[in-house]
């Protein structure tokens, strides 16, 4: 249960402020909203509340769990599926829209490991950005520090030597 004022982490569109909660009529039921602005666009979003759980509506990742965000991040020792890049996009799509921290940074892992064998596809490469923006913001909220330091802190992790 979020208050008014609280932060929370909506899948695949970020963290957000819990503006309002409000009662509206929908298809003749009244219902309880949380009224939920997106930190990185604007972006309003109407969540019920009797759902908000199964939409996937969490709170920001602890600070504690930050390190185990970088762990996974430095992990290269992974082998990439080489399978289509088509088929590679769905699935780190459905990553990204579990609302999972862990699962967003191992989509932002394997395509940067991806990217030094290849050219990422078009939808790849925006996928890459949404990742990075995602875990950026979520980890600058965390730890209360700036979202260019939490740039940089990427930068390094991914800098190939």
């Amino acid at each position: 249960m979020f208050k008014v004022g609280d932060l929370a982490v909506y899948p695949a569109q970020g963290v957000g402020v819990i503006e309002a909660i409000e009662n509206r009529e929908i298809m003749g039921s009244r219902q309880r909203f949380y009224i939920m602005k997106i930190m990185g666009n604007g972006m309003r979003i109407m969540i019920p509340m009797d759902s908000a759980k199964s939409v996937g509506l969490r709170e920001v990742v602890p600070v504690k769990e930050v390190p185990k965000i970088y762990a996974i991040l430095r992990n290269k020792d992974i082998t990439i599926d080489k399978q289509t890049w088509n088929k590679r996009y769905r699935e780190y799509l459905e990553k990204i829209k579990t609302g999972s921290v862990y699962e967003v940074a191992k989509v932002l892992r394997d395509l940067f490991i991806l990217k030094v064998d290849k050219n990422l596809s078009f939808g790849e490469r925006k996928m890459m950005d949404t990742a990075k923006n995602l875990l950026v913001k979520e980890i600058s909220v965390a730890t209360k520090s700036d979202e260019t330091k939490i740039e940089q802190d990427l930068k390094k992790i991914f800098t190939v030597q």
